[in-house]
């Protein structure tokens, strides 16, 4: 935890702590002590200098200081064939980690189906929030679930294509992912398995561009971290 990340601005002078996970950490793990500065953030509004005034057995208490800039997103949206259950809880932390503006959780069709009635979806806000405070970030980014890839590709992908590129990653193709691109983009990534002849059709179809890293086929949380830094170094 390199930020404490609250959900809602405190009133008055001194901003409590209360989160037990949050509280936890603090006082076993960082060994927080009165005095200490502690940086502090607001959810989507703003990321703060604090000085810890008081430690209570369930909470803590923060005076803040100086207002401090927020790390810069990257400008992409990154759009993934929804993983595993135990893969998304990582996929999601490490995606808001980088600083990905927007991220788009896609079916495929080597999606399991029942991967949709995970009660991991229903703990994305929490992952998210694991995410900013590692990165020490305030601002969430977006995340779309898209159940049904062709709509998600003819209605939306190809609109988004015609404003900034898309690309698409995939081991067997001719051309290789730029380097250094540092410019608004989408980024596609399939399953472990790949995404299917016939998606890698439709998708090219509506202008999207097939990319590959080499021949290896990576885990879906490496190939991302992989690809951001390529596109973005």
């Amino acid at each position: 935890m390199n930020i404490v990340l609250l959900r809602t601005l405190p009133t008055g002078e001194a901003w409590k702590i209360d989160d037990v996970r949050q509280v936890v950490h603090l006082v076993r793990h960082v060994n927080i002590q009165v005095g200490d500065p502690l940086k502090v953030g607001i959810l989507n509004q703003a990321r703060y200098l604090t000085e810890v005034i008081c430690i209570e057995p369930t909470c803590i208490w923060v005076k803040p200081l100086i207002q401090h800039a927020i790390p810069a997103k990257i400008p992409v949206t990154l759009i993934v064939a929804l993983p595993r259950p135990k893969v998304l809880r990582r996929l999601v932390m490490d995606s808001v980690t980088l600083g990905v503006e927007k991220l788009v959780l896609l079916h495929s069709y080597r999606v399991d189906k029942s991967y949709w009635q995970s009660p991991f979806l229903n703990q994305l806000e929490d992952y998210v929030q694991l995410g900013l405070e590692q990165a020490g970030d305030v601002f969430a980014p977006d995340i779309v679930l898209e159940k049904r890839f062709k709509p998600f590709v003819e209605d939306s992908l190809a609109v988004w294509t015609k404003d900034a590129p898309t690309f698409v990653g995939h081991p067997y193709s001719e051309h290789s992912m730029p380097i250094a691109w540092n410019q608004p983009c989408q980024l596609v990534i399939g399953t472990e398995g790949g995404f299917i002849p016939y998606e890698i059709d439709l998708m090219q179809k509506n202008g999207c561009q097939i990319m590959t890293l080499g021949n290896r086929i990576l885990r879906t949380e490496t190939a991302i971290a992989v690809l951001l830094a390529r596109l973005f170094s």
